[in-house]
């Protein structure tokens, strides 16, 4: 038995070794440096394909090369029906293990309390692990809601989607540096490249890393992994029967349809046939699953609160879901959502589309949009702005 557990063990250091000899192409993710290594127990949230796992081979190489302290495992590997995820990181600890990287979490059962125990029980052991979006580990975990750092891995932004396909190394901004001083900003960059020249493709096809194996099949691969999300991450997750699969996917077919849309609940939940408070339900579920944005006027997310409006998560998503909803106004504002939300709040805004850190109300459109009073404009198709009026694109250097 014992024997038997040792090859397991090592055949799993064998994995780690050879999957960190083979050459590979890669993006630097901008989280990387904004996340606190020192914390023990780490999180990396982040929707199917987005790079979570290269991120991990990213970490590894950048941290830990050749440190035989640290080990990737993979939960996919049928060793962990065997074996409980705390007894072999006991026994990896005890022969000197430091860093133990778990790949997807969600794939083992009762995962919270074994990653507490190991918290309580191995104090010198930090463990980094990747979940679905859609997992709970902090909000109503128990067992893990006041030691576990959790961060999101987003999709690319368009200043990562430009750093790669152009060998740059552009930095990115605060928010209020590019409100302040936007035209130096962009001054800089229009110096090295034609950022519009690049904007177009990114919104097609470069928010989600695909395009690195093939970008021919972009579409195809995304739509694959949104299907597994909401067959998957959604459904099981949440503990929705798979028999309500459908009607999940009917909703996100209305809602790619439409977006950007204020909805009528009562209309969709006929057309879905279910009732208001399930569609109300399945909207945060999408949501929490990287599919869509809610957009609430007070910023409030009461699960019970209508939203303003629905918007897709980002432009890719359209361009796979929904072709025929593609038009300047819905890209625009998808896009402008998309860079600037996952950093900072967005609200509902009455003089404006949005209200950013309920201090900066932007209004969202093409080159000829003016700021009014009080506001920022997000201008398409310029290069450069001037006074409150910004170009689109440089939203893109966020994150």
């Amino acid at each position: 038995m014992f024997a038997e557990i040792r090859l397991l063990v090592e055949n799993l250091i064998q994995i780690h070794q050879a999957l960190f000899e083979q050459p590979r192409q890669t993006i630097r993710r901008e989280l990387m440096n904004e996340i606190d290594w020192s914390h023990r127990l780490i999180c990396i949230k982040g929707f199917r394909g987005v790079g979570k796992t290269t991120f991990l081979f990213d970490l590894v190489h950048d941290k830990y090369p050749e440190d035989k302290t640290c080990l990737y495992v993979n939960l996919n590997n049928f060793y962990f029906t065997k074996r409980k995820i705390y007894n072999f990181a006991d026994e990896f600890y005890k022969k000197g293990g430091k860093v133990l990287i778990l790949d997807q979490i969600h794939k083992y059962p009762e995962w919270s309390e074994e990653l507490r125990a190991c918290y309580d029980n191995l104090p010198e052991l930090k463990i980094i692990f990747t979940a679905s979006p859609v997992l709970r580990v902090i909000e109503g975990n128990a067992h893990l809601k006041n030691i576990a750092k959790v961060y999101h891995l987003e999709g690319l932004s368009f200043r990562e989607y430009l750093n790669f396909h152009g060998d740059f190394n552009f930095r990115r901004y605060r928010l209020e540096e590019l409100v302040s001083n936007h035209q130096e900003i962009s001054r800089e960059i229009t110096d090295q490249v034609k950022p519009l020249a690049y904007f177009e493709e990114y919104l097609q096809t470069g928010f989600y890393p695909y395009f690195l194996k093939n970008k021919s099949f972009y579409n195809e691969t995304l739509l694959k992994h949104v299907n597994l999300a909401l067959e998957l991450d959604v459904t099981y997750l949440n503990q929705i029967e798979l028999k309500y699969l459908p009607k999940l996917r009917k909703l996100l077919q209305i809602i790619a349809g439409e977006v950007p849309f204020s909805p009528n609940v009562s209309k969709i939940s006929n057309d879905v046939e279910t009732s208001r408070a399930t569609i109300m339900n399945y909207l945060r579920y999408l949501k929490n699953a990287r599919l869509i944005n809610l957009l609430f006027s007070n910023g409030s997310e009461d699960q019970m609160k209508k939203p303003d409006l629905v918007y897709a998560h980002n432009t890719n998503i359209l361009f796979a879901v929904e072709p025929n909803n593609i038009n300047n106004r819905n890209l625009r504002t998808t896009f402008f959502y998309n860079q600037v939300g996952y950093q900072h709040t967005i609200k509902g805004s009455k003089k404006a589309d949005f209200k950013v850190n309920d201090n900066y109300h932007f209004i969202v459109g093409g080159k000829y949009t003016e700021p009014e009073a009080g506001t920022y404009a997000a201008a398409d198709m310029i290069e450069e702005g001037r006074g409150n009026k910004i170009p689109l694109w440089l939203f893109g250097f966020l994150y």
